[in-house]
Formats: C-alpha cells, sequence, structure tokens
C-alpha cells in the first residue's frame, strides 16, 4: 500500500502558486516524515494509512486516480 500511495502522490503537479507550492510542500514533507516512520517500524501499516488519509483529507490534496 505504500508504494501505491508514493505513485499516486508523487504527481500531484506543483504549482506555480505560491500558496499552493507551500501547501504541497508542507503535504510531501509530513508524507516523508510518515515513510520514515514506516520503514523504521515506529508505526504500523494501519496508523501509516489513517494517518495519511487524514492529512490528505485535511489538506485538501486531490490524488489522480491512475497516475503514474
Amino acid at each position: 500500500m505504500n508504494e501505491e500511495m508514493n505513485e499516486k502522490t508523487k504527481d500531484l503537479g506543483r504549482t506555480d502558486g505560491s500558496a499552493d507550492k507551500k501547501k504541497l510542500d508542507l503535504f510531501y514533507s509530513q508524507k516523508e516524515l510518515l515513510d520514515t516512520f514506516l520503514e523504521h517500524q515506529a508505526i504500523t501499516q494501519a496508523q501509516y494509512e489513517k494517518s495519511l488519509n487524514g492529512l490528505i483529507e485535511k489538506m485538501g490534496i486531490f490524488i489522480r486516480e491512475g497516475s503514474e
């Protein structure tokens, strides 16, 4: 699931808008932290998915289905 989510979120498309760029930079920073926690087994896969989905929802990130 982690690899699948990485594939879906890697191409969110950064924009030139300053606020949008900052928002995406923050999202990627938080996602990288979650990835690190999962990699070092500090959190479970279920905790990772719950946290990542909450982050996506709260930040209003839209993921393109089938983006590769």
